[in-house]
């Protein structure tokens, strides 16, 4: 596990905004997986050399055109999931730089494994589901959320998820994002545009600090930071995939978070029957 300080996460080829000072936050660390004992199962990333950050980044802000996204924010969800590694290959079999399920891509119409190892595939795939998300919540921070924890478990937990290991990963992406559109992280017009209150306590949110009925090792769907004790699922095969996230996060309590409880009762009645 590595210690980052999200302030200082930017893309260095556009320059940086002056914001506040945002507390140290854990990011999960990209492991080659595959080459971990008893991992023969989990995708395997090919010999070839990967391209260029230039290319990547080429890449990335065609892909983000063609889906009409905001570049900063996949920018800012790329260098959480994979800092921009075509060849990441998580714990749970989450591929590439957005770390797309196999079982998820099938859903997007990619069938081979080996595919989400190229960079377009893998970005196309990624950001039709990020699209789909936010077009379904009408919120950057909540579609975030969703994206690592589950839809399941977003709109389970009344818009606003506990699992440590969320928090720490949207307060991550969210204030990367905000830094490049020059905002303060935490103040009103931060939340009028990301649709959530983002706190110094989601960086410093502990797996102590218990989420969905579990302990602290994983997170929604085990992101490798931390596990919860439930059905033996990840938080990728769930986040990425529309019918996973409906099975998985099925048959569980939320747990609460005082940090994030006002958030939960403000947004209970969005998430909650037909009030979403």
């Amino acid at each position: 596990m590595k210690t980052v300080d999200a302030a200082a996460v930017v893309d260095p080829a556009e320059p940086s905004a002056s914001v506040a000072e945002v507390p140290e936050v854990v990011v999960e660390p990209e492991i080659d997986a595959a080459k971990q004992p008893g991992s023969a199962i989990l995708p395997r990333p090919p010999d070839a050399s990967t391209p260029s950050r230039a290319a990547l980044t080429t890449m990335v802000e065609r892909s983000a055109k063609q889906h009409r996204l905001d570049l900063d924010l996949v920018h800012a969800l790329i260098r959480a999931e994979s800092a921009y590694d075509p060849h990441a290959v998580s714990h749970a079999g989450a591929v590439g730089l957005m770390q797309v399920m196999p079982a998820t891509a099938v859903d997007y119409g990619i069938a081979s494994v080996d595919a989400l190892f190229d960079p377009s595939t893998n970005l196309d795939t990624g950001m039709r589901h990020l699209k789909r998300l936010l077009d379904k919540y009408g919120s950057i921070g909540h579609a975030v959320m969703a994206y690592n924890a589950g839809e399941g478990a977003l709109e389970r937990s009344g818009g606003f998820v506990t699992y440590p290991e969320t928090q720490r990963y949207t307060h991550a992406v969210i204030v990367a994002y905000l830094r490049k559109k020059g905002i303060q992280p935490y103040t009103a017009q931060a939340r009028q545009l990301v649709g959530i209150d983002v706190t110094p306590a989601m960086a410093r949110a502990s797996s102590g600090e218990k989420g969905k009925g579990g302990s602290s090792t994983g997170v929604a769907e085990a992101s490798g930071v931390e596990t919860l004790e439930r059905a033996p699922v990840t938080r990728l095969s769930s986040r990425l995939a529309p019918r996973l996230s409906r099975r998985s996060e099925s048959g569980s309590d939320v747990g609460s978070m005082p940090a994030g409880q006002s958030i939960v009762n403000q947004n209970r009645a969005r998430f909650s029957g037909d009030g979403r």
